[in-house]
C-alpha cells in the first residue's frame, strides 16, 4: 500500500489557533491569537512557532499549575487500528485510525497529551516551504494532539483531509508515525481531553 505524502514537517499555529504547548504546559491567557516561541522539531510532529507580529507567549501566558484530575485516558490499539477515550471502565468514544508505516512506526508506551493545536499550518522542515492552508482540508486537518517528543521528533494525533480519508477508513499503516483520524472524530477527541491526559499506545 503506498504511503501518502505526509513527510517531515512542521506546524505553525494560525492566528486563529488556540494553542496549549509543552514541555511546560501552558494555557495561553490570550486565547485565540496567542502564540509560542519557536520549538524546532523534525519527524512526524510539528514545530510550534509564533507568527510574526504575535505577542510573545511569556508576556501573555500563565503557567498551568493544577494537575489533571480527570480519570480519562486515550487508548490507542495499533493492532486493531483503533483509538478509544475511556474513563474508568466506561468507553466514551471509539474511532478508527491510520497509524505509522512499519518503517516509521507509531511509538508504543505510556505518554500524555503534551500540546493541542487548532488549525495547524504545515511546514516542511527540510525545505522550509509552508502550506498556508488551514481547516479540515489542510494536510494535518484542523486539530493536532501531540503526545510524544523524543529529541527533535514529535508524534501526534491529527485530522485528515478528505483526499486521505481512505487511509483512516481502511485502517492503513501508512504515516510517518502519527495517528490520523477523520475530522469529526478528532474534533470529538480534542474537545474531551486536556494537556496531561494519559495516552496509552498498545501494540
Amino acid at each position: 500500500m503506498p504511503r501518502t505524502p505526509l513527510a517531515i514537517h512542521a506546524v505553525i499555529p494560525s492566528k486563529a489557533a488556540r494553542l496549549l504547548a509543552a514541555p511546560a504546559p501552558r494555557l495561553l491567557a490570550g486565547g485565540l491569537g496567542a502564540s509560542l516561541a519557536l520549538l524546532s522539531m523534525l519527524g512526524c510532529g510539528p514545530a510550534l512557532r509564533a507568527q510574526a507580529g504575535d505577542a510573545p507567549a511569556a508576556t501573555s501566558a500563565a503557567p498551568t499549575t493544577a494537575a489533571v484530575t480527570s480519570t480519562r485516558e486515550i487508548v490507542l490499539e495499533l493492532g486493531k487500528r483503533q483509538i478509544s477515550l475511556v474513563e474508568g471502565t466506561r468507553v466514551i468514544g471509539r474511532w478508527p485510525v491510520a497509524i505509522g508505516d512499519p518503517r516509521t512506526p507509531t511509538p508504543t508506551g505510556r505518554f500524555s497529551v503534551q500540546n493541542k493545536v487548532v488549525n495547524p499550518i504545515y511546514q516542511s522542515t527540510s525545505s522550509g516551504k509552508v502550506n498556508g492552508k488551514v481547516g479540515p482540508q489542510a494536510p494535518l486537518g484542523d486539530r493536532w494532539i501531540g503526545f510524544k517528543q523524543s529529541g527533535l521528533n514529535q508524534y501526534g494525533i491529527h485530522g485528515t483531509p478528505d483526499a486521505w480519508a481512505w487511509t483512516v477508513t481502511s485502517r492503513a499503516a501508512v504515516s510517518n508515525g502519527c495517528v490520523r483520524m477523520l475530522t469529526p472524530h478528532v474534533r470529538q477527541l480534542f474537545d474531551q481531553v486536556d494537556v496531561g491526559t494519559p495516552v496509552i499506545v498498545k501494540p
